[in-house]
């Protein structure tokens, strides 16, 4: 069964180029609600921990890199079915591969820099939104 929640971030590129405005309008202009959001910046280690599962993958030094670049906005997200609607929002990885409208055809600069990551299962939903969100906090998983 889907759950009503996802976790998502503005990526680096996507704060440089001033979208965090321009994205969380589409997010809401989509019916999701945003109950948890969060302005801050990995450092190299927490961005491995955070992208471990691609630790043997030749791009994981680049992508740890390239996410402690600059600031994210962390985000937990409510919709019904949020997961599966939140990935058809933002579009496939590659943004010259992403449909008409989707975040990363409108604000994604390549492959790597695509706006905008999004959870791609419940499962990491949970655990992506508690990475970033302590169980204290009001809206946490």
């Amino acid at each position: 069964m889907a759950t009503n929640r996802t976790f998502t971030m503005i990526k680096p590129d996507g704060v440089a180029a001033h979208n965090i405005g321009a994205i969380s309008k589409m997010i809401e202009e989509a019916g999701f609600r945003i109950v948890a959001s969060k302005l801050t910046q990995l450092t190299p280690e927490r961005a491995g921990q955070f992208y471990a599962v691609h630790k043997e993958r030749p791009f994981y030094g680049d992508l740890c890199k390239y996410m402690s670049s600059g600031c994210i906005v962390a985000m937990i997200l409510e919709k019904d079915n949020a997961v599966a609607d939140f990935r058809k929002l933002i579009g496939a990885t590659d943004p010259s591969k992403a449909e008409a409208g989707t975040i990363r055809q409108l604000f994604a600069k390549s492959i790597e820099a695509n706006a905008v990551h999004g959870s791609d299962s419940d499962e990491n939903a949970q655990i992506e939104g508690s990475f970033f969100f302590a169980k204290t906090e009001e809206f946490a998983y």
